[in-house]
């Protein structure tokens, strides 16, 4: 039998993308201080994810097998099934990794609590060596979160932790017929996303504050999503009479695409790695069969 694997996921750090677009310490440096900002304030932050990095492999028993992994390789690395995945950074980087993992289990660490709320990295990396030994004996604490999913009709496929994003590329107005809960709707909006009960404590969250929103948003476990058209426009062809609703666990939501060009379906908002949407392409979306099994 394989000794278990502790998967460890980073993304660079701000001072690590300033060196990589100025090349030198002196550059950045000068670059930052024309703005106000210093370098020391971004080495402090360095430090902080350095220690952190140290302090969880430090904790991986010597007899098990270990590797990092950075955020941009995950597309193309191969998770085996019983491994450990640690992310450690900020909330945003489990959702980076929810896409790529099917089953094992996630545990967030929190390098800076000072900077990250800790939502879904809620460990420190002094306590890890714990919880790397409970999670290999199967005896660790996890629930599972409720992911989205986005089909294509050309099966294409973007799975999600927060929200499924469905508009125009550059968020200017996109034209499309939505359909839900048995009623459809040609709308004219800045795009529609569907979140998760995860995703309702960011994105969807400000959407219902923004505009006064009737609607009970899903807790972070409950397997319900929920939809926004983001500021629909009334018109003589386009409505807003289906600008937001629950999905339930076994209900979808429909969209057409009326954009000639520009049509995208991204989640948890990497534009980067979107999927480009034709005129009458349609996407459905709806609660993924696939959770995350965070701890």
């Amino acid at each position: 039998m394989l000794a278990p694997r502790v998967v460890v996921v980073t993304r660079p750090t701000e001072l690590e993308s300033a060196m990589d677009r100025h090349g030198t310490a002196g550059q950045v440096r000068f670059f930052l201080e024309q703005r106000g900002q210093s370098l020391e304030e971004l080495q402090e932050r360095q430090n902080s994810q350095d220690d952190a990095i140290r302090l969880v492999l430090g904790a991986v028993p010597a007899e098990w097998r270990r590797v990092r992994v950075h955020r941009a390789e995950l597309p193309t690395f191969l998770f085996e099934p019983e491994d450990i995945v640690v992310p450690v950074g900020q909330d945003g980087l489990v959702a980076n990794v929810a896409r790529y993992v099917d089953g094992q289990t996630v545990i967030g660490v929190n390098p800076d609590p000072g900077r990250y709320d800790g939502v879904l990295v809620r460990h420190s990396p002094a306590g890890i060596g714990e919880l790397l030994v409970a999670a290999a004996d199967g005896s660790l604490p996890s629930e599972e979160r409720t992911m989205v999913e986005a089909r294509v009709d050309d099966g294409q496929v973007v799975i999600a932790l927060n929200e499924i994003f469905v508009g125009h590329r550059s968020h200017q107005s996109a034209r499309y017929v939505l359909s839900w809960n048995g009623a459809s709707e040609r709308q004219s909006s800045s795009g529609v996303i569907i979140a998760t009960g995860t995703g309702a404590t960011g994105w969807a969250r400000s959407i219902v504050a923004f505009r006064s929103a009737d609607i009970e948003l899903p807790a972070p476990r409950d397997p319900q999503l929920v939809f926004f058209a983001r500021e629909p426009f009334p018109s003589v062809t386009t409505g807003t009479e289906l600008a937001e609703g629950l999905v339930e666990k076994s209900d979808a939501v429909t969209l057409v695409c009326e954009l000639s060009e520009g049509g995208v379906v991204f989640g948890d908002g990497i534009e980067a790695d979107s999927i480009n949407l034709a005129w009458g392409q349609r996407v459905v979306i709806e609660r993924a069969e696939r959770v995350l099994r965070l701890a």
